[in-house]
């Protein structure tokens, strides 16, 4: 159980992060909420920049489920090639589609044990889903916000589902969403893997592990 003061602590980095990022949002372009499950499975272990290179000719050829079910896999491979592990990631795309075809009459649910159940989509994959394709509080967990989330000193975790957990415990439902987009934002453009920007950070007043000033 996280202390009222670490939680007080969390509120005031969450209305700094929302005034720094305001317009943070899921970065993978995409019309429905089909394509953003598509985007989301090639955005494994490959950037957001990079997906939306190759998503405009992917969404071109194939516009459903139905059509995504049907695809001959060595073509789909040719057209995500470049966004690494393109083997696994057809053959996710396409099982995912051929389920939502059969169980879902070609829709994507958005109840979270449905999308888990889905050739392709673990948990992070379906808060993307609900939280920015049908708008649901959503605790999206990737390596930026696991790394900046232990450096705030809000959780230790290494593994992404405990950490869900502990930040979903730390802030209001109804803020899960802005915390983890926010969080994700400073992680890619401030708060660095390998050179963290400290000097520029508006958290080092907030942040235990900021250098001493």
């Amino acid at each position: 159980m996280k202390s009222n003061h670490v939680k007080t602590r969390a509120a005031k980095v969450l209305a700094i992060l929302k005034q720094t990022y305001a317009d943070a949002t899921c970065e993978l372009v995409h019309e429905d909420t089909l394509q953003l499950l598509i985007a989301t499975i090639l955005s494994a272990q490959c950037t957001d920049k990079r997906v939306n290179m190759v998503t405009p000719a992917l969404f071109k050829k194939y516009k459903t489920a139905k059509e995504f079910a049907r695809a001959d896999l060595t073509e789909l491979e040719s057209f995500i090639h470049s966004t690494g592990f393109y083997k696994n990631k057809a053959k996710s795309i396409k099982h995912c589609c051929v389920m939502l075809v059969e169980k879902h009459a070609g829709k994507v649910p958005h109840a979270m044990e449905e999308l888990t159940y889905l050739p392709g989509v673990g948990r992070k994959t379906a808060h993307v889903i609900r939280g920015y394709g049908f708008k649901e509080p959503a605790m999206v967990v990737d390596t930026h916000v696991l790394r900046v989330a232990k450096r705030l000193g809000f959780s230790q975790q290494e593994n992404a589902v405990k950490m869900e957990h502990e930040l979903a415990a730390l802030v209001p439902e109804k803020d899960w969403t802005d915390f983890c987009t926010t969080i994700l934002f400073h992680g890619r453009y401030c708060c660095k893997a390998r050179k963290p920007e400290c000097h520029r950070c508006p958290l080092k007043t907030l942040c235990p592990s900021a250098p001493p000033t």
